[in-house]
């Protein structure tokens, strides 16, 4: 991977690895067993709230699980995956 190919990408690994010291992110499909993987950006927030992901970013967006609204009410959002 090189700047002139994906700046915003290169960018985000090595803005990372600043931070870990780690400079890889791994990109998996973004799903749970038995669901679909996502499709929109609903489908990510979905995806993120009933699971126990801590951050999710959407283009130039970072959410955190803690700061969203109606959090509080997390029972609502929690949902049984089976687990394998």
């Amino acid at each position: 991977m090189h700047p002139e190919t994906n700046p915003r990408y290169h960018s985000l690994i090595s803005a990372f690895e600043q931070q870990t010291g780690y400079g890889l992110v791994v990109n998996t499909s973004f799903n749970v067993r038995g669901e679909p993987i996502v499709c929109t950006p609903y489908d990510s927030y979905r995806c993120f709230m009933s699971t126990e992901m801590d951050y999710l970013v959407v283009g130039d967006f970072v959410y955190c699980k803690t700061e969203q609204p109606d959090w509080e009410n997390r029972e609502k959002w929690m949902v049984k995956f089976k687990m394998d």
